[in-house]
């Protein structure tokens, strides 16, 4: 199980995040379909984020570079880790890197997948995956605050009806931006 998790050199893995690598590892294990699939890859680290209404969600960030790997996957792994995690909604979310804007007039020095904004456009990409977003508003309240309206697909309409509360927030624990996802009429 402690393959299943890669921290940062100095770092341990707390007892959740072990719990989570278990899991993993049992699914491994036990599972026929995910065995090829799940043998090369690994988590970085792992979080319960509070939804409305006394429960958890589970955030679960996994290596950039694995992220394709984790996506082929994903419908079949977050079905059997939700019933691992005793019901509690998982989302995959990519670890990427936010690097500061630079200082001179030098526009090159970062690239446009390291801005803030392209960051929390992925991470909006990865906690609705594989559900595609249709369409997008930004709502100006009166009072100043911003929050975003994401449409998604409506053929996953009758699957994804109970995730929308974790996906807001899932999202807002991550960014700290107020979203609402629906569906296009």
């Amino acid at each position: 199980a402690r393959k299943k998790i890669l921290k940062e050199k100095g770092v341990s893995p707390d007892s959740f995040e072990e719990s989570v690598a278990q899991a993993l590892f049992d699914l491994e294990a036990t599972s026929a379909e995910l065995k090829g699939d799940l043998r090369d890859l690994y988590i970085m680290s792992a979080k319960e984020v509070d939804v409305s209404g006394g429960r958890k969600a589970v955030v679960i960030h996994i290596p950039f570079r694995l992220r394709k790997g984790f996506q082929k996957i994903s419908e079949r792994l977050v079905r059997e880790l939700e019933k691992k995690l005793s019901g509690k909604h998982v989302v995959l979310v990519a670890q990427r890197k936010l690097s500061k804007p630079p200082k001179s007039g030098y526009s090159l020095a970062r690239p446009r997948s390291r801005s803030l904004t392209a960051v929390h456009e992925s991470l909006l990409n990865d906690v609705c995956y594989p559900t595609e977003i249709v369409g997008k508003r930004t709502r100006f309240a009166a009072d100043g605050t911003k929050t975003m309206i994401c449409y998604l697909d409506k053929k996953e309409k009758s699957t994804l009806e109970g995730k929308l509360e974790t996906f807001s927030a899932v999202y807002k624990a991550l960014t700290g931006k107020d979203v609402w996802f629906g569906f296009q009429d």
